[in-house]
């Protein structure tokens, strides 16, 4: 087994997953010919799209999409070839709109990309152990202005805290109306963002003094889980492989990347945090953190957490990892989880 597969199974005890439909065919009069395509494609690879046409049509030209973008046209019904460099990684969709004899008829087709990145095993060092809340679902955990912040989930229990992470003294709290289960957060441009979880709302609070500011509605239909920001741009995740990229003044999604180990879909990112230039993310009911590019999606690390588990006699398996918070000044990052009675600061290297 290749090495990133075997730390892959470390990050979601996952299956490895094909293009689905490699023999259904989408259209009676054209079909797009698969036969020799690999089970996944990289990024570093080209794309020969041709034509089967079993009812001998003549061709007069044939327009070629990928995910209802046009990439190109050819003559009859010549190959076509198209470099996958730019493309993302997760599911493609592939359109031939064929045109003879005055009218035209489209074939279509799915290919997976996937990561060609091996990702690199990290190990970790406790700096630092501190007291944790057991009572707080954790949700989000971000540093703002050297002091910690902290978010926490449930209905009826979900707050926004800031508080002394070396004595446990809270400065401030504020309780979210028992309606709303409470989920990620992050600081950017002197505002502190939070979303819920099923809700479909978030929220804007002036960071300074925590007042709601606004309340808006998701753009799309999913969930909230966790949130994050490069300085520019938020970073939001939604249960799925998905991370998503948000105008912060508009609450518009704008991008998306989708998260990958090598040819594994990391389903269930939850948590994540900005950390030099990487994401850093959980996954859901795994002890681990994933390192993955913002712009490609690809995991470039896996950081197995499953040992801070033995540091804690007050825990169930359902009490899983969750809070990622770097703190620029030391540059340590600190970690904890659902009702954990402890929060770790270390530091991580290859």
């Amino acid at each position: 087994m290749k090495k990133y597969n075997f730390l892959a199974v470390i990050l979601l005890g996952i299956t490895l997953v094909g293009c689905g439909d490699k023999n259904k065919a989408e259209n009676s009069l054209f079909n797009i010919d698969d036969s020799a395509f690999p089970a996944h494609f990289t990024q570093k690879e080209a794309l020969t799209i041709g034509i089967l046409n079993p009812k001998s049509k003549e061709i007069d030209s044939v327009a070629y999409f990928i995910n209802d973008q046009r990439v190109g046209s050819t003559k009859g019904a010549k190959e076509f070839r198209f470099e996958l460099v730019d493309q993302k990684l997760g599911y493609q969709h592939l359109k031939a709109t064929v045109y003879f004899g005055g009218d035209s008829s489209d074939a279509t087709k799915r290919i997976e990309v996937v990561s060609d990145v091996q990702p690199k095993a990290l190990k970790f060092k406790i700096v630092n152990t501190f007291a944790h809340d057991k009572k707080a679902f954790t949700e989000g955990l971000e540093f703002y202005k050297d002091t910690l912040y902290e978010s926490t989930g449930q209905e009826g229990a979900s707050f926004i805290k800031k508080y002394d992470y070396k004595t446990g003294k809270v400065y401030k709290q504020i309780d979210l109306d028992q309606q709303y289960f409470g989920e990620g957060i992050t600081f950017l441009n002197d505002k502190l963002f939070q979303l819920t979880y099923k809700n479909k709302k978030g929220f804007i609070y002036n960071a300074k003094t925590l007042k709601l500011e606004k309340t808006f509605d998701y753009e799309k239909d999913i969930e909230g889980w966790g949130m994050t920001n490069d300085g520019k741009y938020i970073y939001q995740t939604d249960g799925t492989e998905k991370i998503w990229k948000v105008d912060p003044s508009t609450q518009k999604m704008i991008d998306y990347i989708n998260v990958y180990s090598g040819e594994s879909k990391i389903k269930a990112v939850n948590e994540i945090e900005w950390i030099n230039g990487k994401i850093y993310a959980n996954v859901w009911f795994k002890d681990a953190i994933a390192v993955v590019n913002p712009e490609s999606g690809a995991v470039e690390g896996i950081l197995d957490l499953s040992s801070l588990r033995k540091e804690m006699t007050d825990i169930t398996k359902d009490d899983v990892l969750n809070g990622i918070a770097y703190n620029p000044k030391t540059k340590t990052i600190f970690v904890t989880g659902k009702n954990w009675s402890k929060m770790f600061e270390i530091t991580v290297s290859e």
